[in-house]
């Protein structure tokens, strides 16, 4: 059990502290995989391996045996070959193999012998494709039968009982499950970093006053931390969908065969013990055919990727000449080929157009999925390059993000001037029309409107106004009424749950802090 467990990556060595960092691992498999799917041409060896695995037959053949005569047009073994992507779920494929061979060997339905030749061979196979020895073949079509074939030349007539009371279906549907639930918590790595990179810096700025925006119109002063804290409540729903796909994906498809169980006494529950699951899938047709767990971890990524999005979007805008809120450094910024005093914020603008993918890789997965009858179709071969595709882009994002927000450094002067234009304060004023004059707020509102209009005729902030100019329109107002209209005064006095005093966001930010250390 261990030992397969083992091979998978990050999900459950990860968290046994077996391996390195969920969000590296991830990393570094997929710096591995891009080099591994540069070459696809076979080897001698590989040729050998085909010949063997076919018992010596024309390597046309392949894997579906005495049925087939003749071989596939190149054309249809173009279409049909999904090496070049599934490639990347050889871990996980290897991890299920020994699972099953395990099972096989306890039920007495191979021979003690030939399972351990089977997980020796697996292990062997294992290191060779980590040392990126291992030629993969396109004629064998997908990473399942480029690895059985090399397990019968490698260990012979043992490697053919592998297949035994499984299919391609229930493997191939293990196999993703795996790689998603790995997924899942690699990608939870590079939020909880990219959560306390965003709390960190509001406690350190959560007294920094900069402009609130309705409609990018300036409306209240809020502080820097404050706003930042905004996107650990977006990042923190994010993780939780997450959890909650890996919850629900978390059940083994493995013995459901092709789409209705075997006949063979095999023991499903010791399978998905062995692979980390929770239980087997309860429906055998359901089991081979389902994709939901895809199609909830892009649904997931899609969200993910649009509070992202609206982020990069604010660095965008907050980088611009105009705005110059922040300034990101050499680290996180490009220049340009013809303009030398540019400073582009391309990060953030890249990860604003990954979202494009994450979504198409969702609306793609939809699409595959919505027109297949059960059980299992090869329309879904191609649901692993979408979902490959929309995890890579999720998780670089992430970890351009993090860079950024740990880089920025924020203008507190040219906040805090943006903060306290356009009459920021007048909602300060009209609450302390109620509070103090006990007139109701929607009259304090119209006479707030009056005294703005006046400061605006005058060419004034509301702090510039002159008393007499505002008791012209509310006798009783006295000098008190300027404690309350500077911008410190108005974040000092949101005070409620959530609000934006820089006490509450201080604390806001160290519970943040402490939940994720």
């Amino acid at each position: 059990m261990a030992a397969c467990a083992d091979l998978l990556n990050p999900a459950s060595a990860a968290r046994s502290g077996a391996v390195a960092p969920a969000a590296s691992m991830a990393s570094e498999r997929r710096e591995k995989d891009r080099l591994e799917s540069e070459s696809f041409m076979s080897s001698e060896s590989s040729k050998s391996a085909k010949l063997e695995y076919n018992g010596g037959a024309s390597g046309a053949k392949l894997q579906w045996g005495g049925r087939f005569a003749a071989g596939p047009d190149a054309v249809m073994q173009a279409i049909n070959a999904s090496i070049g992507v599934d490639q990347r779920l050889w871990r996980e494929d290897i991890a299920g193999s020994r699972a099953h061979a395990a099972m096989l060997a306890a039920q007495g339905i191979i021979t003690q012998e030939d399972g351990a030749a089977i997980a020796e061979g697996l292990s062997a196979i294992a290191a060779q494709i980590a040392a990126g020895d291992f030629q993969f073949d396109p004629a064998l079509e997908d990473i399942h039968t480029n690895i059985e074939a090399a397990l019968v030349a490698r260990i012979g007539e043992a490697g053919r009982r592998l297949h035994t009371a499984r299919s391609r279906n229930d493997q191939v549907a293990t196999d993703f499950r795996l790689w998603v639930r790995a997924a899942i918590d690699a990608l939870d790595a590079g939020l909880v970093d990219l959560m306390r990179a965003l709390a960190q810096r509001a406690t350190e700025h959560a007294s920094m006053i900069m402009p609130g925006f309705t409609h990018l119109q300036s409306a209240q002063p809020v502080t820097f931390g404050h706003h930042l804290l905004a996107y650990v409540e977006m990042l923190a729903r994010d993780r939780g969908r997450l959890a909650d796909a890996r919850k629900r994906l978390n059940q083994s498809p493995l013995g459901a065969a092709a789409l209705a169980g075997t006949s063979f006494p095999i023991d499903r529950q010791m399978t998905a013990a062995a692979l980390g699951f929770d239980a087997p899938c309860g429906n055998s047709l359901d089991a081979v055919s389902d994709r939901d767990f895809a199609i909830e971890f892009l649904a997931a990524l899609s969200l993910l990727a649009m509070h992202l999005s609206r982020f990069a979007e604010e660095i965008v805008i907050w980088t611009s000449a105009p705005f110059r809120f922040i300034r990101l450094s050499d680290a996180y910024s490009t220049g340009s080929s013809i303009m030398p005093q540019k400073r582009n914020p391309d990060a953030a603008e890249l990860a604003r157009a990954k979202t494009g993918r994450i979504f198409g890789a969702l609306i793609g997965l939809l699409t595959i999925m919505k027109g297949l009858p059960l059980a299992y179709a090869k329309d879904m071969q191609d649901d692993k390059e979408a979902t490959f595709a929309g995890f890579d882009a999720a998780e670089l994002v992430i970890a351009a993000m993090a860079g950024m927000v740990r880089d920025m450094q924020p203008d507190g002067a040219r906040l805090r001037a943006a903060a306290g234009a356009d009459f920021a304060t007048a909602t300060d004023l009209a609450d302390y029309l109620v509070r103090e004059l006990g007139l109701p707020f929607r009259t304090a509102h119209h006479v707030t409107g009056r005294i703005v209009a006046a400061a605006e005729q005058a060419g004034v902030d509301l702090t510039e106004l002159p008393l007499a100019a505002m008791q012209a329109i509310e006798p009783r107002l006295t000098e008190a009424v300027f404690a309350v209209l500077s911008v410190e005064a108005s974040v000092a006095s949101r005070r409620s749950y959530g609000g934006t005093a820089p006490a509450l966001v201080r604390a806001a930010a160290s519970q943040w802090l402490e939940a994720l250390s």
